[in-house]
Formats: structure tokens, C-alpha cells, sequence
């Protein structure tokens, strides 16, 4: 049966709110398809704003992979902004998709693609908004299933009571097995209702159903262990992991969007994983082993991005993008195919040890030479060997040499603050760092105009790390070391004013540590600050603190537990973690025991090029690492 468009009820409520276009789709390159030509049906939401939302790449892939298909359709929906969120509940328009404005309640599946844990709250609105009861023990095979997938799934305890399932690791694969299992369990008439298909789901082995395991408890708080309550279900789930990226060339056709984005540019993903081994990393860690796209494969893509969008500008994306084994080739080809269409080319900022002047050249030969990023992490030489950010101060200093003397004028620096074991001293190193850098560069290209900018975060512990152990510097005593830090720099008198310095205080950092390592009775605070008007946590004029922290106050003594119980306690050995039925691959062993290595201040080098240090994704997962150089070519295809 047909589902009816909630456009004409939408469309009388956009002139009253902030940029209606958002709302609107139609955007090049979107698919809408017949409601009745297709069997499953897919709602895939990033929960952030329309800005933030459109340009994420997890989603637009599959978007595009499940549109592909004959008889599956995909739409996109994002959060809306508390003024549309307000409009909507006085007049009764549900929660929609952008493409054909159906309601969100109408799809087989509800996808949601988390980043970040920040985005909690935002899908507790976009449920409550679609008509979808808010625990998933209360819903109906009416429904839809409820699939947390990204980063933060990799530990969805937290958000268990909200979802139906989650998956971990790579969508492409599993978003079709999931069609394949709900399209059999809806031509047979739905046997045995939304618990069959549940259980279908969870008996693949790599789809988590938390329904299905029961969590209990010691008396001091901690988890005694997570065990299946129902037979044929799986004791751990298993990641998912795409081996051949060429074989799937996505997005084919990005995403336009209508109104201003946090990108504007089309992206190619050039390579997953990574095995620097920084150990504060979870994207490095989960998205193992390292897996290269083609040099062809990356030409082709390229191609076929800029034909079907018109973009003027090429992000090259992966975690480190210059480890590419033919990043150099890569560059140069693709300078030189659009140098007469003045094509840019973007990397995501850059390692110090893999930066080099011909490199940065071919990057800015098309477009313009805009401000060069560089993350050493630490302040300190000591802190760069805990965290096993292997740059030294004088790699540092020599690659922005040869910036500034090439004609650079700006550069900037990322730091954490709160890392394992850190002292006020390695975060006040920081700015001796950037008066070296400033003066380096006046030296080197003779001129006063060099910048220097610092930017700083708070360090959060992440499951499936090495320092999943660890504990968190509280957010009073990272503002007070910050303090120090903004102290310095700006006393002093010959470089200060030429260090610019930006920061993240301490309490976005505790929330987000709260949910990272949460456990299943977090979602009672998820819930209460949901309740008292919690949304958009990612953005600092939505967040507020107190009011996580009052949510907190009220719940977690309920078990017993506070904030620091999840946060500032370091944990042993012998703990249970929330997550440890989750299987990222990473053997537990090898997890500790770099944990204590970054203790000892011992460096892990890159196994791509060393020999293996037995972490356990490659033969667990039946999985390798796979770089070139391939000895092929970018240029089959002509020069433009």
C-alpha cells in the first residue's frame, strides 16, 4: 500500500523556522523510487543537522548501495532544529525523509549512523518525533528496526534499551544481508513477528541484538558478565570488514547539496584503517587491517565525481591519507589531469612524518594555497612515546620549515590535553613548540607575517584502545592546566601574538567520556536529559553540562554509581568492559598489554612494515593487510 507524503502539512510550517532549504530535498544525484515497486525499505539517518549530515560519506554510501538494488529503496532523514522540532509537535508532522517526505514509522529500517556519542539525545527526538516507542521492548512488528552502525556502535550499550540492534564495522555487505533476512521473513508472512526477525538477525553472528543478552552485575557496580539469553544466539558479534574496496566504488555519484554544508567538496575514501598505532585512536584501531583503494580505482572514482556534481575541489580521505603507498602518484595524476579545470585537491590533516614539499605542492597546484595542518597530539617528546605519536620536535620543526619557506605563511597544530600520565609541564611544552615553529618560519622565509595556530581537545577514552583502562582527567583539572597553557602564550612578548589558540574545555569531554565507556544503565541519564530538553550535544550553543550532570545525579545513584565511576576510575585487568562481547578483532591481551607498554613509554612501530605484533584482527578476522605500490599508473584515462 502507497505511503502518503507529509510535504503539503511540512511545507505551511517551513517559512516560520531557520533555513528551510534544508528540508526540502531534491538535491542532484538523490533517488526517489516507487514505494510500491520495492519489498524492504530503508530510512538511513546521520543524527545531526542537515550541514553536518549530508556531507557524511558512511551514509551517502549506502544510500547509494542500497538504491542500487531492484526492489530497495533508501531515503535520508536528519535532525531538525529544535524551532521545526517545536512547529512539528504543535501541528502533528511526523518525523520525515528528505527525499520523498514519507514518514520515518513507514520503513522497514531506521539506520542510524553514529560519529559520535554526542548524537544520543537527537535519536531520542527523531523516535519520538516518527511515533516510535522510545524502548524498543514496547514496539510492534509495525515498526521499524532500529540499527545503530559508525564508530560509536562499537560500543551501543549505552543507547541498548533504544535500539533494536546494532552492527559494527563495514555497512556495505551488512545493510544487504539485512535486506536479504527481513525480505525472506516478509515473504513468509512474517513468522513469529518481530522477534523472529530479531533473532534472525542475531543469529548471523554480526548483527548485535542486546535484547537477546542479559548484563549482570557485582556488587561494587562492575559487569560480572554479558551472556545470550536465548539459544543459537552468539556468545560475541563478529565486525564486518570489506577486504576489496575496489569492488565497491562508492559514493559513484555524490550528493549535491541545496543549502551550505560543513563541506562543500566531493570526497573519495583512498584507503581504510590504519596501523600507526596511536594509542588514544579507536577509528585507527577498529578499522583494521590497512586496505588500499587502486591508484586506478581512485582515478576512476575522481572521474566520475566531478562529471556527476560539478564540485571544484577533491577531498582524498582516509585516516592517514598520506601513508597511501601512491599518494605521490596519486597527486601528481590528478594535478595534472584537472590542472586546466583547476581542480583542488585536500588532504585531512597531514602527519609530520609523511609530509613532504613535492607532495604539498601537488596539492595546491590547482587550487589555493590555503593553511597546512598537522596533528603531533602531545606536547611533549616523553607524552608522544605514551600515546605512540612517534614525531619528534625536530621532524616537527623541519617539516614546517620547509613549509614556511616555500611559501607557506600559516600552520596549524592539534594537541590533546588529559592524555595517560600527562603533567602540567608536557602541556606547557606546547607553546615552547609553537615559539620554535614561529621562529623557524620568520628564519626561513625572512618575513613577519607567520602564524601559528594551536588547537587543543580533551582527551577521551575509547573502547577497544589501548587505553580503555584508563582514566579521565576531570574537566576542572583540564581547564586548569588550559589556563596555564593560554598563560604562557600569551606572556609572551616576542612570539605570543602570532600564536593563535583555540580550545575545547573540559566538560564536553566528561559527557562524551560518560557515554564512550558507558554501560546499559547510562541510558537512564540518556533518557532524563532527552526528557529536559537535551539536543544537539555536539553543537556548544545547544550543550549544556549542568544539565547532564543534574540528569546524572538523579539516575546513576539508582545503581549505586556517579560520573567518575565511568570516567576517572582507572580500570584493572580483571574487569568485565561493557563492550568485550563486541568483536573488533583486537585480541584483549594485546590491547593491555600496549597499555602497559604506553606506561613504560615503550613505541609500537607500523606493522605494515615491521613484522606482526599479533594484535589479532588479520587471522581472527581472515583478514590482511593489503598496500601496494601497485606499479600502476593514475593516467589510462586522459588529461583534461
Amino acid at each position: 500500500m502507497s505511503v502518503e507524503s507529509v510535504f503539503p502539512q511540512l511545507e505551511a510550517l517551513l517559512p516560520h523556522v531557520q533555513k528551510p532549504i534544508q528540508y526540502v530535498g531534491g538535491e542532484l544525484n538523490s533517488t526517489v523510487k516507487e514505494w510500491e515497486a520495492c519489498d524492504v525499505r530503508w530510512s538511513l539517518m546521520y543524527p545531526d543537522a542537515y550541514e553536518v549530515g549530508l556531507p557524511n560519506q558512511g551514509v551517502m554510501i549506502l544510500y547509494e548501495v542500497l538504491n542500487e538494488r531492484e526492489g530497495v529503496l533508501a531515503e535520508r532523514t536528519y535532525s531538525v532544529w529544535p524551532d521545526l522540532e517545536e512547529l512539528m509537535r504543535e501541528h502533528k508532522v511526523p518525523q520525515f525523509t528528505v527525499d520523498s517526505h514519507r514518514p520515518v514509522s513507514a520503513f522497514d529500517f531506521l539506520g542510524v549512523s553514529f560519529s559520535t556519542e554526542l548524537g544520543y539525545t537527537n535519536l531520542l527526538t527523531t523516535l519520538d518525533l516518527a511515533g516510535i516507542p522510545l524502548d524498543a521492548v514496547d514496539r510492534t512488528e509495525d515498526h521499524p528496526v532500529v540499527v545503530a552502525g559508525g564508530h560509536a556502535a562499537f560500543n551501543p550499550e549505552p543507547i541498548a534499551d533504544f535500539i533494536d540492534c546494532a552492527v559494527i564495522g563495514d555497512g556495505e555487505q551488512a545493510v544487504l544481508d539485512m535486506t536479504g533476512i527481513i525480505r525472506a521473513w516478509k515473504a513468509e508472512g512474517r513468522p513469529g513477528g518481530r522477534d523472529e526477525l530479531l533473532f534472525r538477525l542475531a543469529r548471523t553472528g554480526s548483527v548485535y541484538v542486546p535484547k537477546f543478552y542479559d548484563v549482570e552485575y557485582l556488587a561494587d557496580g562492575r559487569i560480572s558478565r554479558v551472556v545470550p539469553n536465548r539459544s543459537g544466539v552468539p556468545w560475541r558479534v563478529s565486525k564486518h570488514t570489506v577486504m576489496d574496496l575496489d569492488e565497491w566504488p562508492y559514493p559513484k555519484q555524490p550528493l549535491v547539496p541545496l543549502a551550505e554544508t560543513v563541506h562543500e567538496r566531493m570526497s573519495v575514501e583512498i584507503f581504510r584503517g590504519c596501523t600507526r598505532g596511536c594509542r588514544f585512536c579507536q577509528a585507527g584501531m577498529i578499522t583494521r587491517p590497512v586496505r588500499e583503494r587502486s591508484i586506478t580505482g581512485i582515478g576512476e572514482m575522481v572521474d566520475k565525481g566531478l562529471k556527476s556534481t560539478g564540485f571544484e575541489e577533491v577531498g582524498l580521505l582516509s585516516l592517514s591519507s598520506a601513508d597511501h603507498t601512491e599518494i605521490g602518484d596519486i597527486a601528481k595524476g590528478l594535478a595534472d589531469r584537472y590542472e586546466e579545470d583547476k581542480i583542488g585537491l585536500s588532504l585531512p590533516s597531514t602527519r609530520v612524518d609523511a609530509f613532504n614539499i613535492d607532495l604539498a605542492n601537488e596539492l595546491t597546484r590547482n587550487g589555493r594555497r590555503s593553511g597546512l595542518t598537522f596533528a603531533p597530539e602531545g606536547g611533549s617528546e616523553r607524552i608522544r612515546k605514551v600515546i605512540n605519536k612517534m614525531v619528534s620536535e625536530e621532524d616537527l620543526i623541519r617539516t614546517v620549515s620547509t613549509a614556511y619557506g616555500n611559501g607557506w605563511r600559516q600552520v596549524k597544530l592539534y594537541f590533546m590535553c588529559g592524555l595517560p600520565t600527562e603533567t602540567d609541564d608536557d602541556v606547557l611544552q606546547i607553546a615552547d613548540m609553537a615559539t620554535k615553529v614561529i621562529a623557524k618560519g620568520r628564519e626561513v622565509s625572512g618575513k613577519n607575517d607567520i602564524r601559528c595556530t594551536v588547537s587543543i581537545g580533551g582527551f577521551v577514552p575509547k573502547p577497544h584502545t589501548p587505553f580503555q583502562w584508563a582514566p579521565q582527567l576531570s574537566a576542572e583539572e583540564t581547564d586548569a592546566r588550559l589556563e596555564k597553557l593560554r598563560e604562557k602564550i600569551r606572556g609572551d612578548k616576542k612570539y605570543g601574538r602570532s600564536i593563535g589558540f583555540r580550545y575545547h574545555d573540559g566538560k564536553p569531554g566528561i559527557v562524551e567520556g560518560l557515554l564512550s565507556r558507558g554501560d546499559r544503565r547510562v541510558g537512564a541519564v540518556i533518557r532524563a536529559v532527552y526528557e529536559d530538553g537535551g539536543r544537539f550535544d555536539g553543537w556548544r550553543e545547544h550543550f549544556s553540562y549542568d544539565r547532564w550532570m543534574e540528569c546524572a545525579e538523579r539516575t546513576l545513584p539508582d545503581f549505586g554509581l556517579d560520573v567518575d565511576w565511568y570516567t576517572t576510575r582507572e580500570r584493572t585487568y580483571e574487569e568485565v568492559l561493557p563492550w568485550d562481547h563486541l568483536d573488533s578483532g583486537l585480541d584483549k591481551d594485546w590491547l593491555w598489554e600496549d597499555w602497559q607498554d604506553s606506561l613504560d613509554e615503550t613505541e609500537v612501530d607500523d606493522c605494515r612494515w615491521t613484522p606482526c605484533f599479533d594484535c589479532g584482527v588479520c587471522p581472527q578476522m581472515q583478514t590482511e593487510i593489503q598496500v601496494g605500490p601497485t606499479g600502476r599508473k593514475l593516467l589510462p584515462l586522459s588529461v583534461k
